[in-house]
Parts: C-alpha cells; structure tokens; sequence
C-alpha cells in the first residue's frame, strides 16, 4: 500500500495527538477525534470573565531536546508571539517565602532546622549514591539525596499531598528530567554563596503572549480537521483493517486513557494484562482561578499541612494579556484529588494574596502515578498492540509523566516508526 493510501485514525486532540497528526498530514489520510467540545486536553484554556483560565495546571513551554526544538519553533514566531522568562518559584514556609528548590535555600529556614540538615547533609556525604536513579524509590531518593530532616520538614509533606500515596511505592523511573538532582557539592555550594540555580529543566521557560497553551494548540492545529463531540468506544479489528463505527482504518493512534482499552478491543489479552491496565492508579486535580494582589511570583509550593493547596501557578504573571483588563492579576490555586468549591473557597482564605475566586475546576484525571509495574504493564500491552499497528501515545495512553516536549518527542518517535515501516 503507498503511504498516501494509508488512514490512519488519532484518537484525542490534545498535544500528543495534535502534534503527531501534524507530523503525519502530509503522508497519510488522517481522521481525527476529539470526545470534548473543546482542543487541548490537559492544556487547555478557556477565558473566564476577562481571564485566561488554564484548567489543569498552568502549561510552558521548555526543552532541551533538540529535536523538539527544531519541530515545534517553526510553527510559531518565538520573537513576536512568545515571552521568555525565568521561573520565580517560591515556597511558603512557615507563613514565609523562601527559595525553590529548597535544598538550595536552606539558609533561609530556622536556625535548628539548618543545623539538624547540615549533620544530616554530613553524614549522607559519606555514602552519597552518585547515580539519583538508583535509589529503589522515590522516599529512599529524597531521604538520601536531602537527609531525613529536609524530608521530613518539607519533602514528604508536599509529596504526600500531591500523590496521597506511599512515597515507597513510587519508583524512581518517572523522576527522570523532572526534578533536580543536585550532589551534595552543589547543594553546599548554592547555599554559601546565595546562588540561584538556572541550569535546571524548567528553569526558565517560552509561554505565548496571547491565549496561553490553547494559542499552541490552535496553532498546531491549523489545516487539521478535528471531529469534536465524537467519542470513540470500541475498536475491531477484522481483515488486517480496524473497524470504528463502521469506517476502516489501517491504523490506530490512541491518546486516551489506557485503563480503557481491554474493553474497548477486540484482541484477546491475557487475564493478568488487562487486570494490570485497569489497575494503574492515577489522581484528579481540582484548581480555582482568582483574582490575587501583585507579585512577582510565577509558582508558589506549599507544604504545610494547614491547606488542601499545594500549590498557587501565577498565571495573570505569565502575561500581563492573562488578567482582565483594569483588575487584579490573576492565579490558579490547585488541590490534589477531587475538592469541592466549597472547601477550595474555605482554603484560599489561608493563603497569601487577598484571593478572589474567580471559577473552579475539577479534572478527574491529571497525573498519572508510577508503581513498580506500571512500566512493564504497558510495555507487555506496546508490545501485544504494534503487531496490529494499534500505538499508544501520550501521558495517560503511555503511562508516563510527560510535559509538552516529552508529549511532542514521543510524537516524533512514533510518527518516524510509523513512516519507515509504511516505506520498508
């Protein structure tokens, strides 16, 4: 078959599929789907009373993947429709700000805390692992990269409160390019002589003049046609072709949710795979935009167990075309898990910045979350889907905890296998 013959059906109009139907338009036939009434997925925006509301987090644009870069930048015009910035991030502590990441502001906590960690700091010199992704877990990493004082005070509660889930149980895989892994050299270093660290992933970042993430999304959608309202909930695969809804296709991109699929395929998989898939744990995140006094904050962390809210994402900081014009600036407050508007208005009262809301939102699924096997699972499912040319793509179809450029360099990988097997 020549790859102008060839349909290709991309299930889901978030980045991953947006970017990949891009990547692919010139080369195949392509139908895309979208179950929402809006693009986006989880970096979607909406404007709310004169406010740009992003409604699952606040979303940048940073990478140090070169061939992201070279993808993503000639859709857009860095110079004229982005702003660069560097990340102001902040954490309350003790109904004070201090620095982020804190392993490098120690100096700014109270004396006995400083002591406590420097001892620890010592002592954890003598046997540091050279390797951060060696330890076995996430609470082994943070207990033996930052001490168990530093863990205590403020890793394990902020960890605790976005995850609600046994830091032991997380493994250390997910961690990679997210954190920083700083040695203890380093983490000495910044704190004697007061230095910011700028060398970090999401230290600085691009983030559009206008419309936030959705300008992205618009923009890499342009010359695409997007079936929205349409949700797709079965797949057969009948005389090398999948059938939905009665079309054939010769082949999937799926973005969805993974948890989905042993229901909504026709492939036969083993008992133990498909109870592995429907077992992968996730978390919702509920959020509520408001109006704020002036800062010049850009991410505050909370640890402190007196708030639901883990952290406040200065978004009317992002860009000034954010906020309404002639009122306050404006933030996303985010709670892990399902918040009501009731217990988000009763929080907000305990944070910094006269908050004023503005709406609210929950989404159900936001982040997904590792266990010893997740990673397995969907390899053992890549492996039993490719073979029918069914791929899997994205955060929540390949398990993994992606950013936009890791959500756009996943969508290079699979296109470029797609395109060479089709040529082979």
């Amino acid at each position: 078959m020549k790859m102008g013959d060839k349909k290709i059906l991309i299930v889901g109009s978030g980045i991953s599929g947006i970017s990949a139907a891009q990547m692919l338009r010139d080369k195949f036939l392509l139908k895309i789907c979208e179950k929402s009434d809006t693009l986006g997925g989880l970096i979607r925006c909406e404007e709310i009373d004169g406010y740009l509301y992003h409604k699952v987090g606040g979303h940048v644009f940073n990478s140090k993947i070169p061939k992201v870069l070279d993808w993503f930048w000639p859709h857009f015009d860095q110079e004229n429709e982005f702003i660069s910035a560097r990340r102001n991030s902040k954490i309350l502590w003790n109904n004070r700000l201090i620095g982020y990441p804190i392993e490098d502001y120690i100096y700014q906590m109270d004396e006995k805390d400083v002591r406590n960690i420097i001892a620890d700091w010592i002592e954890l010199a003598r046997n540091e692992m050279k390797d951060s992704l060696s330890y076995p877990n996430f609470e082994s990493f943070l207990k033996g990269k930052f001490g168990k004082t530093l863990y205590e005070l403020y890793f394990k509660p902020y960890n605790q409160k976005i995850w609600q889930t046994d830091l032991s149980e997380i493994p250390m895989e997910w961690l990679e390019g997210k954190l920083p892994m700083p040695d203890m050299q380093n983490m000495l270093f910044h704190n004697l002589i007061h230095r910011e660290e700028t060398d970090t992933v999401h230290s600085s970042s691009f983030y559009p003049q206008k419309g936030g993430s959705q300008f992205i999304i618009n923009r890499l959608s342009e010359g695409l046609t997007i079936n929205t309202n349409h949700e797709i909930t079965s797949f057969t695969f009948q005389d090398q072709h999948w059938i939905v809804n009665g079309e054939s296709f010769d082949a999937i991109i799926y973005t969805g949710d993974v948890r989905k699929l042993p229901g909504a395929i026709n492939l036969s998989l083993s008992p133990k795979l498909i109870a592995d898939v429907q077992n992968l744990k996730s978390i919702g995140i509920s959020n509520m935009l408001c109006q704020t006094d002036p800062t010049d904050i850009s991410w505050l962390y909370i640890s402190s167990p007196n708030t639901k809210a883990h952290r406040i994402i200065y978004t009317g900081n992002l860009s000034s075309s954010n906020n309404k014009p002639g009122a306050r600036t404006s933030c996303v407050v985010e709670f892990s898990g399902n918040t009501s508007e009731a217990d988000m208005l009763k929080e907000i009262k305990k944070l910094p910045g006269n908050l004023k809301p503005v709406s609210w939102n929950y989404e159900p699924n936001a982040y997904i979350i590792h266990t010893n096997n997740s990673r397995e699972t969907i390899s053992i499912l890549k492996s039993e889907l490719t073979p029918y040319h069914f791929y899997l793509l994205g955060r929540f179809a390949e398990w993994e905890y992606f950013n936009m450029d890791k959500c756009i360099e996943s969508a290079i990988n699979l296109t470029a296998h797609i395109i060479n097997e089709t040529n082979s």
